[in-house]
């Protein structure tokens, strides 16, 4: 599975370098929890994050990011481990800040095995709690983290 949002934005919203590729990881573990009123939490132990549901059962686990920067981009990668929401340990989610046609701000998941998507062979109805709940959780708080970024380089 894949997933990827993007904005434009008219100025940088993080400085181009690894400070600034850690922020854009910082910054969406907050807005998840803010976005889903702290039912899902992010904890981080020993580098890595926990994504909690109520601080019980892990939802997602993500290895310690990697952090790009050049004058053109400031990313941050974390490894996806596993956890409920993953069938197994594989893929990544990154944020990342892009200069090149256009400033723009990315969020994306990639190379995921969803344990609610559909299975391979299996008929498409049987992956709607991906299609409808997480893969919709995700653009949504992706939207809200894009729009928090904006905010705090206005402030």
């Amino acid at each position: 599975m894949e997933s990827e949002q993007e904005v434009r934005v008219r100025v940088p919203v993080v400085p181009f370098d690894s400070h600034g590729a850690e922020r854009l990881g910082r910054t969406y573990w907050r807005e998840v929890e803010r976005s889903t009123r702290h039912v899902i939490r992010a904890r981080a132990r020993a580098g890595r994050i926990e994504l909690r549901l109520l601080g019980g059962p892990v939802l997602l686990c993500f290895d310690r990011p990697r952090l790009e920067a050049s004058p053109a981009l400031a990313r941050c990668t974390y490894p996806i481990l596993g956890g409920f929401l993953a069938r197994r340990r594989a893929g990544e989610i990154s944020f990342a800040q892009i200069d090149g046609d256009g400033l723009r701000l990315r969020s994306s998941i990639r190379g995921i095995f969803p344990q609610l998507a559909a299975r391979e062979g299996e008929p498409d109805w049987t992956g709607a709690l991906y299609d409808q709940v997480q893969s919709r959780v995700h653009v949504a708080i992706s939207h809200r983290y894009f729009a928090r970024l904006v905010a705090e380089a206005a402030e």
